[in-house]
């Protein structure tokens, strides 16, 4: 038989990078918590038509990158390719803004898109996104922008940088589309096939290219921030006063807009240069007409995901966990008391293992010093006589045996 291998684009995840992965998601957990955002978690598997209405259908995402099948009962169900859409389904089918004026969410979970895998993209891979839906001040764009700059932070992120732009709102875009669809058909020949393609179907998507040529092209092209309304052109204003009260640096950039058709006014994303042409590592915006599209009220919302395979990339080393004590029990007579002080170890909050079958000592001894725990504890007939335990502290060296009801005080103690 032949071997069977993993899909291309899936990643196995061993303990050195998992351990990363557990770590970001600590961080998150801990400074969306003090700003008062809640975890949900909703569904790996939605319909498709919720990402066609939200995302759009003219999308890369929903035309040429989602996981989508036919089940038994003849409906098109898709893998989530982001988390925003699930998020807000869920809001609407539970009715949650009857309950709460402002929800302020976050989820942490695998995503799922259908691209050419690459460095810092996989086909699975994994997202933090947090949500503030109820709230149209910029004071909540401005406060998610910074909450994802005090994350990245946590988790030892440097040389990012952080671009701005807004979008216009349904008042102003029309006049600023029209007019970049004019610009566009005048310099047709100087575009990628793409670009061409999303010309005619969803203008502002051209902004996206990231080809050098056609970024060249639109430089010289209308800029959103001419056709903005008064009332965008505050709330940008008071976007980027809060930002420089609280100390973040930041770009403009006319061109950014997102992958998704969803958003408007303020559209952010932070790059890095040190992980190729996948730079961005996390991004958001406002996308105050999503709720309405999936036939809920009229309620704003703002939010953000980070893409943690890149962070992973761009993080400093992290100490692996390690475990307290190693165990060795050295007679096959004792392994039942040996088990039996583990579980007590265990049970008062230490970290450790034993061996469950008694071999040579210096294998036993090779298993402890590769386990890298901070105590090796030493069980044979002569300790177990005496009511005992040997103690070897693998860190500064040195072993004293001790009596067994104090095993526990002095493992706490010289640990901390």
């Amino acid at each position: 038989m032949s071997r069977i291998s993993r899909i291309k684009g899936f990643a196995d995840m061993f303990p050195e990078e998992s351990e990363r992965y557990t770590f970001m998601e600590a961080q998150a957990r801990r400074i969306f918590g003090v700003c008062g955002f809640r975890e949900w978690r909703t569904p790996l598997l939605e319909l498709t038509e919720l990402f066609r209405r939200t995302i759009g259908d003219e999308t890369d995402v929903v035309q040429k990158e989602m996981y989508t099948f036919v089940d038994a009962k003849g409906r098109s169900l898709s893998l989530r390719p982001e988390a925003t859409a699930g998020i807000v389904r869920a809001y609407v089918q539970e009715s949650c803004y009857e309950r709460e004026r402002v929800s302020r969410v976050f989820t942490c979970g695998p995503m799922f898109r259908h691209e050419r895998p690459q460095k810092g993209r996989m086909r699975q891979f994994h997202q933090i996104n947090c949500e503030c839906l109820g709230d149209p001040s910029p004071m909540a764009d401005a406060e998610m922008i910074l909450m994802l700059l005090e994350f990245l932070k946590a988790i030892g992120i440097g040389k990012t940088v952080l671009k701005l732009n807004s979008l216009g709102c349904v008042a102003c875009r029309p006049a600023y589309v029209e007019r970049l669809g004019e610009f566009l058909a005048k310099v047709s020949g100087d575009l990628c096939p793409d670009c061409k393609r999303r010309a005619a179907a969803n203008t502002m998507r051209v902004l996206d290219c990231k080809r050098p040529e056609c970024r060249a092209v639109l430089e010289r092209g209308p800029k959103m921030s001419d056709f903005q309304c008064a009332d965008c052109r505050d709330h940008f204003g008071r976007v980027t006063r809060l930002l420089d009260a609280g100390g973040a640096a930041y770009e403009t950039d006319p061109c950014l807009v997102r992958g998704l058709d969803y958003y408007c006014r303020t559209a952010f994303e932070v790059l890095s240069a040190d992980i190729g042409a996948q730079s961005a590592v996390a991004g958001g915006g406002r996308y105050d007409g999503l709720v309405w599209s999936l036939n809920g009220p009229d309620i704003p919302g703002v939010g953000f995901a980070c893409g943690l395979e890149r962070l992973a990339m761009l993080m400093p080393p992290t100490a692996s966990a390690v475990p307290d004590f190693h165990l060795l029990v050295l007679d096959e007579g004792l392994l039942e008391d040996g088990f039996a002080l583990m579980q007590d170890l265990r049970g008062r909050g230490l970290s450790g293992v034993m061996n469950h079958e008694v071999s040579g000592f210096k294998g036993l001894m090779r298993q402890a010093d590769r386990s890298g725990a901070w105590f090796c504890l030493l069980l044979g007939p002569d300790e177990a006589a005496a009511g005992a335990v040997t103690v070897k502290d693998m860190r500064e060296g040195g072993q004293r045996t001790v009596p067994r009801e104090n095993v526990y005080d002095i493992l706490a103690g010289d640990k901390s």
